[in-house]
């Protein structure tokens, strides 16, 4: 039986991760960890329960309670994706809500939110086969994952992908706008005081810049290929 692969996939905001990632996964019939789906799903617990929602968040409350948040990730294949379940229930429709949305960084911010999302993501990943993108895989969650990727592209390339799925979902945009907030999140990620965002030293870098999707399968494969089977 071939064995099964950990591939972290790191990098810096709108450089395309989930899109790779998820690439990755149904190519090799792996299972795709959105870790910032899991982030969404402990914000959207602490709004049903009240530990959110009105102000400051209720440390005390949801350290109390969060052993009882279990998150895992079901292939659904009527849409060909994994969708995100928060103890049985699917909350994939809820956790990207705007609700979620307006609360999820104050949540991700709690250091013991990130360690329970570390701990249920290293479960995940146990039988590994899996892909998973997020700021800190390969060098906090997975240290040791077979493969690791770290994904850059310039900022003006990362602006105007992000501007281009503004305008194609009819919202409003500002390309300066969109740029400047890509530059203050770069500088929020890298100087964060918990997991920072850093490209681990056995990391493979990645500049997609001016590469297609389809490009970057290639590029991935000889990668694969050659941990699967030496080559």
């Amino acid at each position: 039986m071939q064995k099964k692969l950990i591939i972290a996939i790191d990098g810096y905001s709108s450089c395309g991760k989930s899109t790779f990632a998820k690439a990755i996964a149904k190519e090799l019939n792996y299972i795709y960890i959105d870790s910032g789906a899991m982030y969404r799903a402990v914000t959207l617990y602490c709004l049903q329960k009240g530990y959110a929602g009105k102000g400051k968040p209720d440390l005390n409350g949801i350290l109390t309670d969060l052993h009882n948040i279990h998150i895992g990730f079901v292939y659904n294949p009527d849409i060909m994706e994994f969708e995100t379940f928060l103890n049985s229930g699917n909350v994939e429709r809820e956790i990207r809500g705007s609700e979620v949305s307006s609360h999820v960084s104050l949540i991700s911010q709690i250091a013991e939110v990130r360690f329970r999302m570390v701990e249920l993501q290293r479960q995940i990943g146990f039988f590994k086969g899996i892909v998973m993108d997020g700021r800190d895989i390969g060098t906090v969650v997975f240290p040791d994952a077979d493969i690791k990727i770290f994904m850059t592209a310039s900022v003006d390339i990362r602006a105007r992908r992000r501007y281009d799925e503004f305008v194609a979902k009819s919202m409003d945009a500002d390309f300066g706008e969109i740029k400047k907030n890509i530059i203050a999140r770069d500088i929020a990620d890298e100087n964060r005081d918990i997991s920072p965002l850093r490209r681990a030293d056995d990391a493979i870098v990645l500049d997609n810049s001016r590469m297609t999707v389809s490009e970057q399968m290639e590029w991935i494969r000889e990668i694969i290929e050659k941990k699967l089977y030496g080559n």
